[in-house]
């Protein structure tokens, strides 16, 4: 805000009209922002809050109570079926949104489950798409067999950028990490020999099966929900397994996990590769969506992103980060015609969230129980 007089630059000179009604904007949104922490703080928006939690509550218990196996069957057969009812525009948000639930799902493992703080989580999503791009140009290989090639290299790439810096902790391993995602950015951008550097990589190919290629978007989309519902079993099955809840035992008290034998540096080593796994496998099938990859699409705004869905969603909590991906990619695509605002509102419905619900909108069981204890 005390920069706002530079909104006014202009190649002819200094024009301040439009400046003002920005400024005016952005104060008043802070005014907001203040009013709403100061209720907060003053208990006067239990009534905004209790019905929201009841509402969660009645949700959490009907899914809960109701069978594993017909909840699954609806949810399957809804993805299914959707593409049949949806135009082309509705087929292209759905792709986009199980991109992200790899990717949301992907850092979960590092940020949820570990407690471990990445913001260069996206260079891995730009491993794996760089890697089929390659491969599938220069060796002529299938979308098929380069998918595990580039879950896997994104997770040498996460076991090379975790070694040197998973000793450190904190603010220091979030600013490591942050290099190291900006290092490979930069890398893609420079390296003309092999990636092309800022001019991407064309005309890679679409994905074929017997034959048949696909070439629609909604041929497309069966693609990549193929490759979502197996991150989705993938994560759930390593929350619930020995290695999750040594996971947790990490994030909880890291010390206290060592004292107790658990081999800290490894089990978060492991966290870091699995992650890097299933972004490796996101980046894949977004070059086959494109058909183009370039090192812009892979910026740190991009990491801010998918971490943002975890932390509004619910970090340790599945259901709690496909809300998240809804909430910032599908609701955005509702509001086109407020483009100029979305990133300011956005960045009130975070402070917004933070204040009333720090747990995220689905959190995970533990995880929500101790916040509620906590406030």
């Amino acid at each position: 805000m005390l920069l706002w007089p530079l909104l006014g630059i202009r190649p002819e000179g200094l024009q301040f009209s439009e400046t003002w009604a920005v400024f005016s904007r952005i104060a008043v949104a802070a005014v907001v922002i203040v009013a709403i922490y100061h209720a907060h703080r003053l208990g006067r928006l239990d009534f905004i809050g209790t019905p929201l939690a009841k509402a969660r509550d009645a949700v959490r218990s009907g899914y809960e109570n109701a069978p594993t196996w017909a909840l699954l069957a609806v949810v399957l057969v809804a993805a299914l079926i959707y593409p049949q009812f949806a135009g082309r525009y509705g087929n292209d948000v759905a792709i986009s949104v199980l991109i992200y639930i790899c990717l949301g799902l992907g850092l979960n493992i590092v940020v949820g489950l570990a407690g471990l703080l990445d913001l260069g989580y996206i260079a891995f999503y730009g491993v794996g798409a760089y890697a089929y791009a390659l491969l599938s140009l220069h060796f002529g290989l299938s979308f098929w067999a380069c998918l595990p090639v580039a879950a896997l290299l994104a997770a040498i790439s996460g076991c090379i950028i975790g070694y040197p810096t998973l000793r450190m902790r904190g603010d220091y391993l979030a600013i490591v990490t942050l290099g190291f995602g900006e290092i490979v950015r930069l890398i893609l951008n420079n390296w003309m020999s092999l990636t092309n550097g800022p001019n991407g990589i064309l005309a890679i190919p679409r994905p074929e099966l017997f034959g048949f290629g696909f070439a629609s978007l909604s041929s497309l989309y069966y693609v990549i929900l193929g490759i979502a519902v197996f991150t989705v079993l993938a994560v759930y099955r390593l929350n619930f397994s020995r290695i999750g809840r040594a996971w947790e035992a990490i994030r909880e008290d890291e010390t206290a996990a060592e004292l107790m034998g658990v081999n800290t540096f490894l089990l978060k080593l492991l966290a870091y590769a699995m992650g890097a796994t299933f972004a490796g496998l996101a980046g894949a099938f977004f070059a086959a969506r494109m058909r183009f990859v370039g090192p812009e699409s892979f910026t740190f705004l991009e990491s801010a992103m998918v971490l943002a869905m975890v932390v509004l969603g619910g970090m340790g909590s599945i259901p709690g980060v496909i809300l998240g991906v809804l909430a910032l990619v599908a609701l955005p695509e509702l509001f086109r015609d407020f483009e100029l605002y979305r990133m300011l509102v956005f960045g009130g419905v975070m402070c917004t969230m933070m204040l009333i619900r720090p747990a995220g909108l689905w959190p995970a069981k533990r995880v929500g129980r101790r916040s509620e204890e906590m406030e």
